[in-house]
């Protein structure tokens, strides 16, 4: 039996892929990078504060233009700053956008 070191459902995969989000109501998207991602949930970097509970579409872009990029629908689980005007970024996938 393997031992993953961690009780989680999903292993985490690190990445450091581009990311682009938004929120649901606006077409203004931002910028980020993936840290780890896992089959159910996502660590990224942002610009901004975002609060626990907002929803956001999240596009991971790999680095490998053979893979196409992955859209998510993620609701965030927590943000917090790791220096002046960067923060981290968990959030819980809730469907993934179908190609």
């Amino acid at each position: 039996m393997l031992d993953r070191g961690e009780s989680r459902d999903f292993i985490r995969m690190d990445t450091a892929c581009d990311v682009s989000y938004k929120f649901p109501d606006s077409n203004n998207s931002f910028m980020g990078k993936s840290i780890n991602i896992s089959g159910s949930g996502i660590l990224f970097t942002a610009s901004q504060f975002i609060d626990a509970g907002i929803a956001l579409e999240v596009k991971v872009i790999p680095a490998n233009s053979l893979t196409p990029p992955m859209v998510a629908y993620v609701e965030v689980i927590r943000t917090k700053e790791i220096k002046p005007g960067e923060f981290e970024v968990a959030a819980e996938i809730k469907g993934i956008k179908e190609s």
